[in-house]
């Protein structure tokens, strides 16, 4: 054999011990000449996170890897390789679960054993997926922790977790202490954990009413916007009204400073006044609206709305004069006890004079006759004006009666009303006629 015929074997010959050798280191790592007992397991899904050549744990102890992850139809399958030291430890009735390592970490298949006591699981056994509720709740938690993963940035939230872990060295005993304190906080607050569940389910009934007051809120918020912007625009008249009560305020301590002796007796004296008027409350309604019903009556008696408004319809009797007061003789006797009360109006054809139902009140009071006197002007008679009756026209009492009624019109004293005005508007009053000529 030639030289290089020779080395060209011994170079292929190399080679392929190379490549055997790292074969054998592939397979060495992937543990292919470790005997192992292999199992199965179906999970809806294995996750991203899962990989080739992870644990297998059972109550934290590693107990085996996964050998290979693949997918049948819409399940996704896991070759597991148990340690055969291990598997006596593992029931048949196993279930797992695919739990993360650390909050970022890669996941591992924890099998979940069964309470009670069962065969060893048996080669090419499958497991299936934890159905249970915790198991189901906690998919739900890694599920949901996802997109807040996302969210965070997880290089941020580690940068932020290693500021805190860093705040935190060496204050590890103040921490417990802070720790235990909040621990008896809470046992002081668990007692009244009641009564706050109650205040809580009190507030989401406060809650529900301000949500159905939200639309009147909302436009009571508009009209105090619109009240505020008109208090803005009005700020100057404000001010100058606030100047004026100012003043107002300091004139009126003033007067109140220096009657304060006055108003103190005024409040005391009229004490038994408003205790009369409260007395007799209940009747003022009724006389306020008696004497509301008597202004059509009285606008008709005076003339409003005829053809001649300014003629007036009001008949005027003058009798004669019953004297002065006496004392002692004409003081009335106030003995009408019956409190307060409302009378109804008598109405047409009622006359006059008309008297609450039970007759006039019996207060001890009496009416002297008008005395007598052979004066002629002292005699004013009752009745109209007839051709039986003394004549009453321009007559003293006539013109004392024309000086009041006419004085106020003219703007003078009623002794200062010219004597021959009874001459022309005194039949007026007694409803004849006046012809000029």
């Amino acid at each position: 054999m030639s030289p290089r015929v020779r080395h060209q074997l011994l170079g292929a010959v190399f080679l392929v011990i190379a490549a055997l050798f790292v074969l054998l280191s592939v397979a060495f790592y992937r543990k292919a000449f470790v005997e192992v007992v292999p199992v199965r397991l179906e999970t809806d899904r294995a996750g991203n996170q899962l990989r080739v050549g992870a644990d297998v744990k059972l109550r934290g102890l590693v107990v085996g890897e996964v050998r290979e992850i693949r997918s049948v139809g819409d399940t996704a399958v896991l070759d597991l390789a148990l340690d055969p030291d291990h598997v006596a430890r593992v029931p048949a009735s196993v279930s797992a679960r695919l739990l993360p390592k650390t909050l970022f970490g890669e996941r591992y298949v924890a099998l979940v054993a069964p309470p009670g006591r069962s065969e060893p699981i048996a080669a090419n056994a499958v497991i299936g997926q934890d159905r249970s509720a915790a198991a189901i709740e906690i998919e739900q938690v890694l599920d949901h922790l996802m997109p807040v993963l996302q969210a965070v940035q997880p290089d941020e939230l580690a940068s932020t977790l290693n500021a805190m872990a860093t705040a935190l060295d060496g204050r590890g005993a103040q921490l417990g202490d802070t720790l235990v304190r909040l621990g008896a906080y809470l046992g002081e607050l668990r007692p009244s954990l009641p009564d706050l569940r109650a205040d809580i389910q009190r507030l989401a009934e406060v809650a529900d009413t301000y949500t159905e007051a939200a639309p009147d809120l909302l436009a009571a918020m508009r009209d105090l916007t619109t009240t505020t912007r008109t208090v803005v625009e009005q700020r100057a008249n404000l001010r100058e009204l606030y100047g004026t009560l100012t003043t107002a305020t300091v004139e009126l301590h003033d007067f109140l400073a220096a009657n304060r002796d006055n108003l103190i007796a005024l409040v005391s004296t009229s004490r038994s006044t408003l205790e009369v008027l409260a007395e007799y409350a209940p009747e003022y309604p009724c006389l306020l609206e008696q004497l509301v019903d008597a202004i059509p009556s009285a606008d008709r008696a005076f003339g409003k709305g005829s053809a001649h408004p300014d003629v007036t319809r009001v008949t005027i009797e003058i009798t004669s004069s019953r004297g002065k007061y006496l004392p002692g003789v004409d003081t009335p006797r106030y003995e009408d006890d019956r409190g307060p009360r409302c009378y109804p109006v008598a109405r047409p054809p009622a006359r006059f004079p008309q008297y609450p139902p039970g007759g006039p009140l019996r207060d001890g009071s009496t009416k002297p006759p008008p005395p007598r006197s052979d004066r002629p002007e002292d005699f004013q008679p009752t009745v109209p004006e007839s051709a039986d009756a003394p004549a009453l026209a321009n007559s003293p009492a006539e013109r004392e009666l024309l000086g009041a009624l006419l004085g106020p019109r003219l703007g003078v004293a009623p002794t200062d009303v010219p004597a021959w005005s009874s001459l022309l508007v005194g039949p007026l009053y007694r409803g004849a006629e006046v012809t000029l000529r």
